[in-house]
């Protein structure tokens, strides 16, 4: 999982309950059944397509009878990978409005209807994909190497106790596998051991 620069959530698409959002736009009273009967048949066309490892798309048609905004934000936060955006004009052009979750919420790209249906599961493995390496590049720039238990301290207390700046990160550290040492760490740094890596 991984945070966007809204603070809203992003859910990489092995792990989101839904993969694709569908968002009718529904203003108007006289196309309103035509762009939910779209927007189902999408949603049809897009279920029975697989990703990744022959996973399942999930689809869900948010029928709320809510502002678009509204909608939209709320998805945003949920961390959905993709949101749909089908309303009259793009009945007209036969097209639909996609924003894909690891890039900025205001990036929006409009697609033809039967080629977004055709590259859905490369856009969603190319989201997990983006969001993986995001997440290593991460863990690299903030891991560092340790190789004494003085260093070890230093590199996990705040210089200032009484307002800690940040500190800290991943540590490559010697252990001896102690239940104790492991203890000890916890109670003097707040600091646990996650990771043992297989050699």
């Amino acid at each position: 999982m991984a945070h966007g620069d809204d603070d809203g959530v992003i859910l990489p698409p092995r792990i989101a309950p839904t993969h694709i959002v569908i968002l009718p736009i529904t203003t108007k009273e006289e196309t309103r059944a035509n762009v939910l009967e779209t927007c189902d048949r999408l949603a049809a066309e897009l279920r029975a397509k697989k990703f990744l490892d022959d996973v399942a798309i999930e689809v869900e048609v948010d029928r709320r009878d809510l502002g678009g905004g509204v909608k939209n934000w709320d998805w945003i936060k949920k961390g959905v990978p993709l949101r749909v955006e089908i309303g009259p004009r793009d009945l007209e052009k036969n097209s639909v409005t996609v924003s894909r979750r690891d890039q900025p919420v205001k990036n929006k790209e409009s697609m033809r209807m039967d080629e977004f249906a055709a590259r859905a599961p490369e856009i969603l493995v190319s989201i997990q994909d983006s969001l993986y390496a995001r997440a290593k590049e991460f863990r690299d720039a903030n891991t560092h190497e340790i190789n004494s238990k003085e260093d070890f301290y230093d590199f996990f207390t705040a210089k200032n106790p009484s307002k800690p700046e940040i500190h800290g990160g991943f540590a490559l550290a010697h252990w001896n596998g102690s239940r104790e040492v492991e203890e000890q760490i916890k109670n003097d740094l707040k600091v646990t051991i996650r990771v043992i890596p297989a050699r």
